[in-house]
């Protein structure tokens, strides 16, 4: 199993931020009544739960040398890896100013880029060795929920549009029942991007080709309300050549189009 790679391995999450401030938890207005059919204590009880949520994000991140294979026709290893990071950045400073966590942690076998999570304030679960993104996701999750996480958004490293509204938007679209997963998918509507589950392991995680479709099987499988969340941001992810030149289309402020910029992409 992996470790957590600095102090935080025992720290317990709470619905504060950094300066001790509560958050705002408050329920979707929606949430708060009663759903057709449905005893209103019940979903009461569901809008309390959601209110005092301890709401965690996880970054599951490759390490630099094994990220982005399939740019290998375009970017020599050092520009594959630079850009890697680069997108890292960009999603990590995204989930670190959402307003709904209170913990952000990245789980990756990369020394860098657990540095630059320990640097951010960010919490750093070092997986040891590469195993695969779902296997470091729920080795990811189960650490965060040890540490009295409840709600845990799972985000991939390699979606750097993504901003803080995003994640908060993510996490308020979660159903209101006791097991939910809201899921973000990705701009052909096959993968997943961003996942969302109350309790952390309500389904295992299936990234990967189709990925949609196999988290919403298993939402099925086990009776656990689902809900697709189109995002326009975070479903713009770099995996092949034609996903780099189209990103390099319209500028942004990410540390991901500098690198592309600097690749002398930028028309």
């Amino acid at each position: 199993m992996g470790v957590l790679a600095n102090e935080h391995g025992r720290q317990r999450l709470s619905p504060t931020n950094h300066s001790g401030g509560i958050k705002d938890f408050s329920p979707a207005r929606a949430i708060c009544q009663a759903a057709p059919g449905r005893d209103l204590r019940l979903a009461t009880a569901y809008a309390w739960a959601i209110r005092i949520a301890v709401r965690a994000v996880l970054i599951a991140a490759k390490a630099l040398a094994f990220a982005k294979t399939r740019l290998a026709p375009a970017l020599p290893d050092a520009e594959r890896a630079a850009l890697a990071e680069a997108m890292y950045r960009d999603v990590l400073a995204a989930a670190l100013g959402a307003r709904a966590p209170a913990a952000v942690a990245v789980i990756t076998s990369d020394a860098k880029l657990l540095a630059l999570a320990r640097a951010q304030g960010a919490i750093a679960i070092d997986e040891g060795f590469p195993r695969g993104l779902n296997v470091a996701a729920g080795i990811g999750a189960d650490a965060l929920t040890g540490m009295g996480a409840t709600e845990l958004c799972t985000l991939l490293s390699d979606c750097p549009l993504i901003t803080p509204g995003d994640v908060d938007d993510a996490f308020a679209a979660l159903p209101a029942a006791e097991r939910a997963v809201a899921l973000v998918p990705s701009r052909d509507l096959s993968g997943t991007n961003i996942i969302v589950r109350r309790p952390p392991a309500a389904i295992p995680t299936s990234f990967g080709r189709f990925s949609l479709a196999r988290h919403r099987e298993s939402c099925r499988a086990r009776g656990i309300a689902c809900e697709i969340v189109p995002m326009p941001r975070p479903a713009i992810d770099i995996d092949a050549p034609e996903d780099l030149i189209e990103f390099a289309r319209t500028q942004s402020m990410t540390h991901t189009f500098s690198r592309i910029a600097r690749l002398g992409m930028i028309n």
